[in-house]
């Protein structure tokens, strides 16, 4: 069957100029006609071409796939799309193509256009394949290497997903593939939300008769599953030579791909060490469909690796190690100095009874547990996901598995079942530690990993179906020496933020970054080996032993913070005459709720405390105040930071007070090795400006220190945009310095109002509001399109009134309204009321403000709001 010419003028987002059908012969001279879409044929012949990007298909799409790539090329570069033969708009030959037919034709094309090196090879799905072998067998042209979706963990006998074995199957392919669309359009239904229905469409044209669908069986067919399978001797080639070609590459993986999961990713990492990666958690199958932004990513990606006079590959950068690594740059090292001392290390409260260890104890816990993991199979550089409440358990674990040098992975219980399961998912871990049903939970979820349980009855494990637990490890290691490992600053943990402005992201951090934030967390704390330590926070409780300190978990249920009550903290600071506290606001809120329930000689135990941090959220000066009077002895720090870079600057109550009012949460100034810089916003809100430390600039915080993070985990373009000033880590967050060098925080870039007269940011807003008397809460938001945006406050009415249930209850009445109006300082187009403000689920603390002003909107429009 000829080529058709397609006409491409009603198919969205494509140029039709980009268009060819070129004639190409190969090896035994005969002629195919190939359509292709091409930039050079709007460019000018003599303009020199910087690079080309080759982009590859796979089965059953077409070119049409890769139009953002085309779209969005900078000048210099030559993006060429193929139709494979027998597919899109090509040429239907008469008989299958195998693999190597198939990467013999793309080169027979690649000479026949022309292009020469340098090239970067861009392919999905089977495409990736041909890519790879295309890539290969031209490798003095090969610059670079893209794959999204594809795979080579292809053992002889895979399993391969239901709609793949359906095709497979000989019966059936003809009608899956051939006399019927099922399979054509398949792949665009895997999309949630759904591919646009005129995409769907334009993936689905060229193969809108059996006739032009007869090489989509046959590309199923080609499949190698079998020894003898004719494509296996190429397949198999491929899969050996990919790890021998030392170019830059980088994946582009849609995370909810029921054909190529993440096993393929991992595999595919394995073979390219070298390689980029960034896993997009929403898409599916075709991720370019489904995250758009990978056009963009990708050529950010090539600028970042390739010079613009020299397409030369740019060295991958290496971070900056000490060759020498000695025990004490451990970040256990204090705890090890204490290996022989009695003194109690941990401790846990639960419905009155406290356990605890010494120093000596935990440090024979620790070492046998760790000799029982090796035993069990745990290697250095494994992940372990950790699914444990924070108490003596996860202490043992975490520090068994750091002296294996593996890599802890701990995403926070607040995020919720489903949540946390997205975050260990990317995170691929190699074994999990956990209590019965949050294992049970994670596998039915999907979390890969051996499971190890924890306080497991026999009966729950055998239904899980996972072999040991913790105790029976700690059994077999017990008196076992340790497996020599080479010191190393290796990876440590994985940590997940709290998902409060999008997924949860995993944050990379080494062994040494763990020890300069422990370090900074433990000056701030004033804490030293006669210090204790009330950890109502789950990531303190662990590092408390790194401090040479004592720690005591606080009975309450640490994924609900609020549940922190006086009576609790007080019995935590009796079970080990402790001296400091951490908490976060909004359990610190609770215990002043409640501190009416305490005794005389309850609130005379607090007075022992000299430390209070709390961290994660904004900290009303009125509930410190309530505090100190709580702990009258205790020195309030309120630090700032956030997962990547914990902490950053710190403030006491006295400061506070000291630095008065402004727009904003006044943090304090930069802890000793800590630079903060801001990049000023500009009239569309955006933080695109040059980094400055002038007092009064409004910015994009960017924080520089020897403990920010490594780098985001499997999220390469987050990474480049987050810390695309080298050095520093850019927060999210908005303020300014003033003349004292202090940091004012005026709330999140994404919750930035852009009104026709300028930027806004709101917390400076919303603290003049909440001055009011009649009012205990309040968040303003942006309602309507960047640059035009109405301000419009939505407050919590200090008296509780009953739910509101319609656009004319959610208005507030006309003396809230005017109160509210003049409180503000700043034009308000509405005022609305709620019960309560959306807030995250680790602090119970940051406001949603971006969810907010989404109902907000609908209410304005008249439509049917919702709820919040």
């Amino acid at each position: 069957m000829p080529a058709a010419s397609p006409d491409l003028t009603r198919i969205p987002d494509v140029d039709p100029a980009w268009s060819r059908l070129v004639d190409i012969s190969d090896a035994a001279g005969a002629v195919h006609t190939w359509h292709v879409l091409d930039t050079h044929k709007l460019a000018d012949p003599a303009e020199p071409v910087a690079g080309t990007m080759l982009c590859v298909h796979g089965n059953p799409t077409w070119s049409y796939l890769w139009r953002r790539f085309l779209a969005q090329a900078p000048a210099g570069w030559r993006v060429v799309a193929v139709d494979q033969l027998s597919m899109g708009w090509s040429q239907r030959l008469p008989s299958p193509r195998t693999l190597s037919e198939r990467i013999a034709d793309l080169g027979d094309l690649t000479a026949g256009l022309g292009i020469d090196g340098p090239v970067v090879t861009v392919g999905h799905d089977w495409g990736g394949i041909i890519s790879l072998g295309w890539a290969l067998q031209h490798r003095e042209q090969l610059a670079g290497i893209v794959l999204t979706n594809t795979g080579l963990n292809l053992p002889i006998g895979a399993e391969l997903p239901g709609l793949i074995r359906l095709a497979r199957n000989p019966a059936l392919r003809d009608a899956v593939c051939v006399r019927t669309p099922i399979f054509v359009r398949g792949g665009a239904r895997l999309s949630k939300p759904a591919v646009p229905s005129l995409v769907r469409a334009a993936l689905a044209r060229p193969y809108d008769s059996p006739a032009r669908r007869t090489a989509v069986g046959d590309f199923v067919a080609d499949i190698p599953l079998e020894a003898d399978h004719p494509s296996r001797p190429a397949f198999d080639a491929i899969a050996a030579g990919v790890g021998t070609l030392d170019v830059p590459a980088l994946l582009l993986w849609g995370a909810r791909d029921p054909v190529f999961g993440d096993g393929f990713l991992n595999d595919l990492e394995r073979r390219l060490p070298q390689a980029d990666v960034h896993r997009y958690p929403g898409a599916s199958h075709l991720v370019t469909e489904d995250a758009p932004q990978t056009a963009a990513d990708t050529w950010r990606w090539i600028g970042q690796r390739f010079t613009v006079n020299e397409p030369r590959p740019i060295p991958k950068p290496q971070s900056e190690r000490s060759a020498v690594w000695t025990e004490d740059d451990l970040p256990w090292a204090a705890l090890l100095r204490r290996a022989d001392d009695p003194a109690t290390a941990a401790a846990e409260v639960h419905a009155g009874v406290t356990t605890t260890v010494s120093f000596a104890g935990l440090e024979r816990r620790i070492a046998d547990t760790a000799a029982g993991l090796s035993r069990f199979g745990l290697q250095p550089g494994d992940r372990v996901a950790m699914l444990v409440p924070p108490g003596l358990d996860l202490t043992v674990a975490v520090y068994a598995c750091w002296r294996l040098g593996a890599v802890i992975v701990v995403a926070d219980a607040g995020l919720g079942v489903r949540g946390m399961a997205h975050a260990l998912r990317s995170a691929q871990p190699r074994f999990v530690i956990g209590i019965g049903k949050a294992l049970l939970a994670m596998g039915a979820l999907g979390v890969p990993g051996r499971r190890i349980g924890v306080g497991t009855p026999a009966a729950l494990a055998r239904l899980a179906g996972w072999q040991t637990d913790l105790a029976a490890l700690a059994a077999d290691g017990r008196g076992r020496s340790l497996p020599e490992r080479a010191a190393a600053d290796s990876e440590g943990a994985v940590l997940f933020t709290s998902g409060a402005t999008g997924p949860a992201k995993g944050v990379v951090y080494r062994q040494s970054q763990l020890k300069e934030q422990i370090a900074r967390v433990a000056d701030i704390m004033r804490i030293g080996p006669d210090d204790r330590l009330v950890a109502a926070f789950a990531p303190f409780a662990l590092y408390a032993p790194a401090m040479g300190a004592a720690a005591v978990v606080p009975d309450m249920d640490v994924t609900a913070p609020a549940t922190l009550t006086a009576l609790a903290l007080s019995d935590a600071v009796a079970a080990l005459d402790a001296t400091v506290v951490f908490a976060s606001p909004a359990a610190l809120r609770n215990v002043v709720a409640t501190a009416d329930a305490l005794t005389d000689p309850q609130r005379t135990l607090l007075q022992g405390v000299h430390t209070v941090l709390s961290a994660g959220a904004p900290v009303p000066v009125s509930l410190l105040r309530q505090l100190q009077r709580l702990l009258p002895n205790a020195e309030l720090h309120t630090p700032y930071g956030m997962t990547e870079v914990l902490p950053a600057t710190d403030i006491t109550l006295a400061e506070i007070e000291d630095a008065g009012s402004g727009n904003g949460v006044c943090v304090g100034r930069p802890l000793p090795g800590v630079t903060i810089r801001v990049s000023p916003l500009d009239e569309l809100g955006r933080a695109d400006g040059p980094l400055t430390d002038e007092a009064g600039v409004t910015g994009e915080i960017c924080v520089a220190a020897s403990h920010r993070k490594e780098r985001y985990d499997r999220l390469w373009a987050t990474e480049h945009a987050s810390s695309r000033n080298p050095g520093y880590h850019r927060t999210g967050d908005v303020g300014h310095l003033d003349e004292a060098g202090r940091l004012w925080v005026e709330g999140r870039l994404v919750h930035v109002i852009v009104t026709a007269d300028r930027p806004l940011t709101p917390v400076g807003v919303e603290q003049r509001i909440e001055e009011l008397a009649e009012v205990s809460a309040a968040a303003v938001v942006g309602v309507g399109p960047v640059g035009t945006q109405q301000v419009v406050a939505v407050v919590v009415p200090s008296t509780r009134a009953p739910s509101y249930g319609s656009s004319r209850q959610h208005l507030a009445g006309p003396e809230l309204t005017e109160s509210v109006r003049a409180a503000a300082s700043v034009p308000l187009a509405a005022v609305l009321v709620t019960d309560a403000l959306p807030v995250d689920i680790r602090h119970a603390s940051k406001i949603d403000r971006t969810r907010l002003g989404r109902w907000a909107g609908r209410l304005l429009a008249g439509e049917r709001a919702g709820k919040i």
